[in-house]
Parts: structure tokens; C-alpha cells; sequence
């Protein structure tokens, strides 16, 4: 009974048809038109804008001709070790003596530059062709030192020429002094084995370390120079460490890519 009463309750009232019909809340525009026009900034940033990005990679410090590794051209017993590490040699300096079944041989340097490390010790018994010290190429006390970043190969194609990078040495305390400053000199274009990378830094090790997650391409970086600083380079601090760089210290490199427009991630 109640729902028919209901019912003839709603057919003896008028339709209200003269009343206006409400299609939105003016809460509801508001949020559509601040929608509109968030939508349209990020068009007009995806076409315009830009997003710099970087690649980080090992590196190493070392001077622009890299190191030889010097082998011994004979077997037999070392008698003499005519060097020292640290010690800077001219081209065919004597560096050990071996006896063998000859005589005795003098294994000398195949290039000036400073000894970065012995291998050989009085009385070592060494084959033809062994490693027995490792010196890097150092025509003079002034030649620049460079840094070598060893790149990812799917990286290497994407590092523009004079690219900025960043340099995080271990031998610096960063948050002290900051980051070394340099600028992409070139960038191989083969990707390096281990025994390559042995043969330009002088040291196997480093060689396999290198390349424990792949071959990677070597950027060589040209270190940005500066006369107010006790090491000679650009730092993002304004005075850097108060000492000089060595060779041959390990780093850390972040180099800077070529700004990208956004909207090139969403293109094929």
C-alpha cells in the first residue's frame, strides 16, 4: 500500500521542467581546466624541454702514451735488479741482469719513462717472456696527465666530442675538495680485451678488473688545466687538494651526454 501511495504521490506532481539542469560543479571545471593546462605544459616541455643524463665508469689516472709492460727476452735466474720503483729510466736502460746457460744478459727498457713496478727479485727464476716490471711512458716531468674511463661499449656511441666529465679520485677526499674537472679528448672504437688494457696501464691486474663486466671502450680525457691550484687542474672546489696528482690512481669518471627532448623517448 505504501508504494502505491507513493506512486500516485509522484504522477499528481508537475515534471519541474522549467527548472535549469545543473551538468557539472564549478569544483568539477576547475579541476578539468587546471587538467587542460597541466596537459598542455607538458606537451609544449616534451617538444621543447631538455634532460641531461650521464654515464659512470671506472677510470684511472695515467699520462697520454699509457705503460709497457717489459718483458724478459730470455730464461734463466735474475742476478740483479739495476732499478727501483718510482725511478724514471732512459730508453734502453739496463733493468735486471739473468744469467743463463750463455752467460749473463741485461734486460733493458724499451722506452724512457718511470718504473711503476718490478716483478722480478734477486735470485727469481724467469721464462722468455715473462713480465718483469712495468714502466710508464714519461718523455718529461711536465707531461699532462690524462684520464682513462673505461665505457660500457653500448655507451661509447652516445659520448659527444669535448664532453664535460667529472672526476672522483680515490686519493682525494671528495666532499673536501670535490671533483676533478676535464673534458673528453676521444673515444676508441673497438672495445677492449683485458690484454690490451694490460698493455696500455702496464698491469694485468688491472686489465681484468676492467673488464669484469664486459670489454669496455676506452675515452681517453684531457684534464682541464689551472694555474691557481697546487696540483695544476680544475676542481670543483676553488682550490682543490694541496698536493700534486700521481699517475696511476684509480678514479671514478661521469660523463655528460647529449641533452635529450623528452619527447624522443616516446618516438620509435
Amino acid at each position: 500500500m505504501q508504494f502505491r501511495q507513493q506512486a500516485l504521490a509522484k504522477l499528481q506532481s508537475p515534471e519541474e521542467l522549467d527548472l535549469p539542469v545543473r551538468f557539472a560543479r564549478p569544483q568539477g571545471w576547475l579541476v578539468l581546466a587546471v587538467t587542460v593546462v597541466v596537459m598542455a605544459a607538458a606537451s609544449v616541455w616534451a617538444v621543447t624541454g631538455s634532460v641531461a643524463s650521464t654515464v659512470s665508469a671506472p677510470a684511472i689516472l695515467t699520462h697520454g702514451q699509457g705503460s709497457y709492460l717489459l718483458q724478459s727476452p730470455v730464461s734463466g735466474q735474475v742476478t740483479a735488479v739495476l732499478t727501483e720503483q718510482g725511478r724514471r729510466i732512459a730508453a734502453n736502460a739496463p733493468v735486471l741482469k739473468v744469467r743463463t746457460a750463455k752467460g749473463e744478459t741485461v734486460v733493458r727498457s724499451v722506452a724512457a719513462g718511470r718504473v711503476t713496478g718490478l716483478a722480478a727479485t734477486i735470485g727469481a727464476i724467469v721464462s722468455t717472456g715473462t713480465n718483469v716490471a712495468a714502466v710508464e711512458k714519461v718523455a718529461d716531468t711536465d707531461d699532462p696527465l690524462y684520464a682513462t674511463v673505461y665505457v660500457p661499449a653500448e655507451n661509447a656511441a652516445t659520448i659527444p666530442s669535448d664532453a664535460a666529465v667529472d672526476l672522483t679520485v680515490q686519493s682525494v677526499p671528495t666532499q673536501e675538495y670535490g671533483v676533478l674537472r676535464g673534458h673528453v679528448k676521444s673515444v676508441d672504437r673497438a672495445a677492449q680485451s683485458p690484454q690490451q688494457i694490460a698493455a696500455f696501464l702496464g698491469d694485468s691486474q688491472l686489465g681484468e678488473q676492467f673488464t669484469e663486466k664486459g670489454r669496455p671502450v676506452a675515452v681517453l680525457v684531457r684534464l682541464d688545466r689551472s694555474s691557481g691550484t697546487k696540483s695544476g687542474y680544475k676542481w670543483s672546489s676553488v682550490q682543490g687538494p694541496p698536493f700534486r696528482l700521481d699517475s696511476m690512481v684509480m678514479a671514478s669518471g661521469s660523463i655528460r651526454l647529449d641533452d635529450q627532448r623528452p619527447i624522443d623517448w616516446l618516438l620509435p
